[in-house]
């Protein structure tokens, strides 16, 4: 049973390392951070790529607003004290890349967007994080999925990541393929201090069997 337990034990700290690792591999754009959340790419298109990403926990918060630049700023700063110390454990815990902010697209102008921001837990913490001392801070676990990905440089503002969203989901929609619509993700890698080289991704959550097949095609299971 020990040896049962213990074997268990290693199993789920290789899972966690599968999936959170040196934010050298395989994202050379991931270079802030100890950590980063790592994907298998799938495949290549012109003017997108799908990735495979596993199960992660991630820690989160909601904010609803008018202006992208306004509900980053809040909430952006009620997770960085979580990670700061804002925990029940009163501890540091580092930070990871990327973040993600989940929109909404509900087309409606006159009604505020709800915009989900999340810090990816460190693999030290995926499987118990401290909780939070904010009750509106709380813990997500994103689960395995492929997703359609558009990169681009800059600052992710909230006319540049409209803009990129309108531009992946017009080839989405132009090639075929299915995927969730009522929503994208915003995902940054880079920290304000940062003013060259930035990147930045839209996601698209695929349903069903992405679209790859194309002579530029590359698969890596």
């Amino acid at each position: 049973m020990v040896f049962l337990a213990g074997l268990a034990g290693l199993l789920l700290v290789l899972t966690v390392e599968a999936k959170i690792g040196n934010s050298d591999l395989p994202t050379s754009f991931c270079t802030e951070t100890k950590e980063c959340l790592l994907y298998d790419l799938v495949c290549e298109r012109d003017g997108y790529e799908v990735r495979h990403y596993e199960p992660a926990k991630w820690v989160t918060t909601e904010e609803k607003s008018y202006i992208m630049e306004v509900a980053m700023t809040t909430a952006f700063g009620r997770l960085f004290k979580y990670i700061t110390g804002s925990n029940e454990a009163g501890i540091e815990i580092d930070m990871t890349g990327p973040v993600i902010i989940k929109t909404e697209e509900t087309g409606n102008l006159w009604d505020p967007t709800t915009y989900t921001m999340s810090f990816l837990l460190p693999s030290a913490h995926q499987s118990a994080p401290p909780k939070p001392t904010d009750e509106t801070v709380f813990f997500t676990d994103m689960p395995d999925m492929k997703v359609y990905v558009r990169s681009y440089g800059g600052w992710m503002l909230f006319v540049s990541d409209k803009l990129h969203s309108h531009l992946l989901s017009t080839k989405l929609d132009n090639v075929g393929a299915t995927y969730d619509k009522n929503y994208h993700y915003a995902v940054g890698y880079d920290s304000p201090r940062k003013f060259v080289n930035r990147h930045n991704e839209v996601w698209y959550v695929a349903e069903g069997e992405p679209v790859c097949s194309s002579p530029e095609t590359t698969t890596s299971p």
